[in-house]
């Protein structure tokens, strides 16, 4: 089992490195998330704007694949654990990973094989399995009453009968992590709610995710599970999509709603602080989890996935993740 997940992480990092960042994505055209004033737009894209951005990495990554371009060998990652060695960074987190998305070879690891309560983390497979379907993002989506119902009660920005498209939707589900947008996600999708939910699980066995099982897509469940190895599998798969690095790295957007602008702001500090050259972001908090993080980030000519699960604080959180992207900038520039 280990070998095969083996295989899978590096695959999943080897495509994730094909298509780079685009500096040209649609979603960069339409959401400018440069610093100062957050960004405020109607996400109106035409059917061939959205299937352009959410299919032309991976399409590329395949035809790059089968043309042999980039056919270059990555090492399959060394699983051991490495909280313990001398130069590497102590952290709180129950389970961590650090790992070179370009090589695949993973630079830390704490406890990353054990299977834990993710959280809000989940909402990262539930982008994905959006963006698989090639659904109409411009589409308007009305909020419902079940959309806020869940196991767990959990505080919410949005209300029912609130109308956004199904892009901005997945916006303000990635970015700000609303619980009724990512139900909303799954409600919306053909089949309904159990067919996105085997959705995610297919996807997650596809990719080799042994450790991982969803039971919705909002994160509020404690049954939703997975491990930072898992996790980090999943994190080099959603890079390869633009419309997830570009949602989830936004650090501010107002959305209009129409009746009220609802001024937004990503989860992340890291992201909303702008210190670092975060591709890909997500975090995550239910009691059972604690605090957790994932990111996709580019430290030092480095692409480098930053895993974080069981945090005690936001703080320690925060705090845990900058040492180790400082830790990483300080390993030898990759060449």
């Amino acid at each position: 089992m280990m070998k095969s997940l083996k295989k899978s992480l590096v695959r999943a990092v080897s495509m994730s490195m094909l298509i780079g960042l685009s500096a040209n994505s649609f979603a960069e055209l339409i959401v400018n998330s440069g610093s100062g004033a957050a960004s405020q737009a109607k996400l109106n894209w035409s059917t061939d704007e959205a299937k352009q951005l959410l299919s032309q990495d991976r399409n590329n990554a395949e035809t790059s694949v089968r043309r042999g371009v980039t056919t270059t060998t990555f090492r399959a990652p060394h699983v051991t654990d490495t909280r313990f060695a001398t130069s590497s960074p102590a952290v709180s987190a129950g389970s961590a990973l650090v790992m070179d998305a370009h090589t695949g070879e993973v630079l830390y690891s704490k406890n990353s094989n054990a299977s834990r309560p993710i959280a809000s983390i989940t909402k990262l497979m539930t982008a994905v399995v959006t963006a698989d379907a090639h659904l109409n993002m411009s589409e308007q989506i009305t909020l419902q009453q079940s959309d806020f119902e869940g196991p767990k009660h959990a505080s919410s920005t949005l209300k029912p009968g609130d109308k956004m498209n199904r892009a901005e939707v997945l916006l303000v589900a990635l970015m700000k992590s609303e619980n009724p947008a990512a139900a909303a996600l799954a409600r919306t999708y053909p089949g309904g709610k159990p067919a996105f939910v085997a959705a995610m699980n297919a996807k997650a066995r596809q990719l080799g995710m042994s450790s991982t099982h969803y039971y919705e897509s909002t994160g509020l469940d404690a049954r939703n599970v997975s491990s930072a190895r898992d996790l980090g599998i999943l994190v080099a798969e959603a890079s390869r999509y633009g419309v997830i690095r570009q949602f989830s790295s936004t650090p501010h957007y107002d959305f209009d709603l129409g009746y009220r602008v609802l001024k937004s702001n990503n989860t992340n500090a890291l992201v909303r602080n702008g210190g670092w050259n975060i591709n890909l972001s997500k975090t995550g908090y239910i009691n059972e989890a604690g605090r957790c993080v994932v990111m996709h980030a580019t430290v030092n000519s480095r692409p480098t996935v930053v895993v974080l699960l069981g945090e005690p604080t936001t703080q320690s959180r925060n705090s845990d993740a900058t040492n180790l992207l400082s830790w990483v900038n300080q390993l030898p520039k990759q060449i």
